[in-house]
């Protein structure tokens, strides 16, 4: 008798996980604005802002946290 394997477990995919410099961001947003998706710029803005923190987004758009 053969042990029954154990159900496959599907993980979250979180894309602010893979933008760890520059450069990812970059081809992240490139590929992003291609598609000419509005919805889908404010997912990837909120990505990059996740992956950068907000307040250093913020300081480098020159707004307050809360305004970002």
């Amino acid at each position: 008798m053969t042990k029954a394997k154990a159900p496959l477990r599907l993980v979250v995919f979180d894309a602010a996980r893979y933008l760890d410099d520059d450069e990812a961001i970059e081809e992240y947003m490139t590929a992003v604005l291609e598609t000419n998706d509005s919805d889908l710029l404010l997912l990837a803005l909120s990505d990059v802002a996740r992956a950068r923190g907000m307040g250093q987004v913020a300081k480098d758009a020159d707004l307050g946290r809360e305004r970002l």
